[in-house]
This record gives C-alpha cells, structure tokens and sequence, in this order.
C-alpha cells in the first residue's frame, strides 16, 4: 500500500526531494503522495522530521 502524509506535514520539502519515483508534489497546506506512483519505500518516512508519512 502506499504511503499517506498526515495533517502534521509543516511543508519543508525533504520528503518530495527524496522520492525515487516523484510521487509526492506539494498540496494545499501539505505535500501529497500520488498512490499510483508509490512503491511504498518508505524513503519519505525516514527523512520527515515530524513523521508525517505514514504507510496505509
């Protein structure tokens, strides 16, 4: 399944700069995670420094 990120996102970007695959772009007050495009690395979760990735 792919990855989600949650409402505690604060926007700073490390996330989509790390993604193998460019799934996650920025949203409205968050970044979002394209599920088609995930491969559920968990690349995102490990560079976020509040955790807000998180696998469904």
């Amino acid at each position: 399944m792919a990855y989600k990120i949650s409402d505690e996102c604060i926007m700073c970007g490390a996330c989509a700069s790390e993604c193998p695959v460019n799934a996650i772009s920025e949203g409205d007050g968050k970044y979002e995670i394209d599920p088609d495009t995930c491969i559920d690395c968990g690349t995102c979760a490990g560079v976020c420094p509040v955790e807000a990735p998180k696998a469904e």
